[in-house]
């Protein structure tokens, strides 16, 4: 069974929106890890359905060398984003997890990716969810 942590801030709205679609298309299959900067956000991904949650710096720098796969914004790995909510320590455990990291290009910190057409939330998602289910499929013929 894959282990996923989906990193998120603020109120979680990203964070819970991708929680929720991996639940739809995968039921239990996966073990979601919810870990947020904050409680709300935590609170928020706990509400989408994730197994289990942890909250804070600490909690994101020891869970994230737990899982297979790290989901979230591509600012989980810009220090002080998330209006200063993901700290350089935060950022760091995340970059050097050994996790495949499937983040999401959202232009939120006024860093722009190059070749990535801006597409909405949901599209996204669903982009993720479908790179997922190949994943999924890679590890069952390994």
């Amino acid at each position: 069974m894959l282990k996923i942590a989906v990193v998120d801030g603020q109120g979680g709205g990203i964070g819970s929106v991708i929680v929720k679609r991996l639940r739809d298309d995968f039921g239990d299959e996966l073990e979601i890890v919810a870990l947020g900067t904050n409680s709300a956000a935590t609170a928020s991904m706990l509400k989408a359905k994730a197994n289990k949650g942890a909250t804070g710096e600490n909690a994101i720098a020891v869970n994230v060398h737990k899982v297979d796969i790290i989901l979230g914004p591509i600012s989980i790995i810009m220090a002080n984003s998330m209006m200063g909510e993901l700290t350089p320590q935060m950022a760091n455990a995340i970059a050097i997890a050994n996790a495949k990291k499937i983040l999401l290009p959202l232009n939120q910190e006024g860093i722009e990716v190059i070749g990535v057409d801006r597409q909405p939330l949901p599209h996204l998602v669903e982009s993720l969810v479908e790179r997922i289910k190949l994943l999924c499929t890679e590890v069952k013929h390994v």
